[in-house]
């Protein structure tokens, strides 16, 4: 600290944290980029008043820079906006840099801080404690509820193919559902054959589709609810339900204002053309980045106004006579409905704001 010539009532601080799921450890370095101190805290609230009150003593906090704002720092994240400070999500170094500088909890705490210090840097955290952060959580458990109602009836399926001759054709010509409550109603007894165990299995199975799909009926109504109350404007567009305004709302967030234009959010979203020209060619490819579930919503919207919505359908019969092929109206109308949802959730938060 000897060597520091900067006086630290007028000194920026900029501090790089690392985050993990029992520590932290933060790097604080000047505006000049002079590296200050470092220290390990633990990960509860303990540990964060302890890390706000160190860098108050190096000098004048600028900004945190974190990684993880969305796991293993939310906390922390969460707990220095309230305390007034902004907050700036840092994320990994590249592959090249991490073999050629080496890798240490410390090390990446400082390459957090410079990278904030450079300005590579710049995305605001979602806050994380409001309506949109419940609809992520219910959203999480009724996804994770779907993949076991699919997996449980695929497996249903399948035992059956190999099931007992006699049980195998009386289930064989049933509709989904009336087979699910045929198999919930065996009675296998005392498990002494393999039709006993077959019953067994397909009883198991039945009921546990019958509960996945009473808990995602109970998971929808909540969405339902939620983003109706978070985002009318959204919910009034055509084709845009419960589940896919749902998933705009989580990559919005609760301050959808760090989202800066409807470009970015588009490009967050993965629909965006970039530029791919080089020498005397000029064109754009699709982006493969973003936000894959948010663009797996766009697509299903789309899909649904390509069917029933009448501009839409007129607008792509407009650009099939154009010689656009149908994978290329999908990315346009793609791009065209980020901008629409951009403005719709919006107009919603500039509403909640005044």
């Amino acid at each position: 600290m000897s060597s520091m010539t900067v006086d630290a009532p007028t000194r920026k601080v900029i501090v790089g944290v690392d985050t993990h799921k029992h520590i932290h450890v933060a790097v604080a370095i000047d505006q000049h980029g002079a590296r200050l101190g470092d220290v390990t805290v633990s990960a509860d609230t303990g540990g964060y008043t302890e890390l706000e009150q160190w860098a108050q003593a190096l000098g004048r906090i600028d900004r945190f820079g974190i990684e993880g704002t969305g796991s293993y720092g939310a906390g922390l994240s969460s707990f220095l906006r309230r305390c007034g400070h902004r907050v700036v999500e840092c994320n990994r170094e590249d592959r090249r840099a991490r073999r050629r500088n080496g890798k240490s909890d410390t090390v990446d705490a400082e390459a957090a801080a410079r990278s904030v210090l450079a300005g590579t840097s710049t995305i605001v955290p979602k806050t994380g404690y409001g309506t949109v952060e419940m609809i992520r959580q219910i959203k999480v458990a009724r996804d994770t509820a779907r993949k076991g109602r699919t997996s449980a009836i695929i497996t249903l399926k399948a035992i059956i193919v190999n099931a007992p001759a006699e049980l195998r054709e009386s289930l064989s010509g049933l509709p989904d559902k009336a087979l699910l409550d045929r198999c919930a109603g065996f009675r296998p007894g005392e498990i002494t054959d393999t039709t006993g165990s077959t019953k067994h299995a397909l009883r198991s199975l039945a009921k546990r589709w019958l509960d996945l799909d009473a808990e995602i009926t109970s998971h929808d109504r909540l969405l339902d609810g939620l983003t109706a109350q978070t985002s009318p404007t959204l919910r009034d567009g055509y084709g845009i339900g419960a589940d896919t305004a749902a998933e705009m709302l989580i990559v919005f967030g609760d301050n959808p204002d760090r989202i800066r234009s409807e470009a970015a959010f588009a490009k967050l979203c993965g629909v965006c053309p970039i530029p791919a020209s080089s020498g005397m060619t000029n064109k754009h490819r699709l982006y493969r980045g973003g936000h894959r579930e948010a663009n797996a919503a766009l697509h299903r919207t789309v899909i649904v106004r390509m069917r029933f919505h009448q501009p839409t359908i007129d607008y792509a019969a407009r650009r099939t006579a154009e010689g656009l092929s149908k994978k290329d109206i999908i990315r346009c109308l793609k791009r065209f409905l980020a901008r629409e949802v951009y403005q719709r959730v919006m107009t919603d938060h500039a509403t909640r704001s005044a």
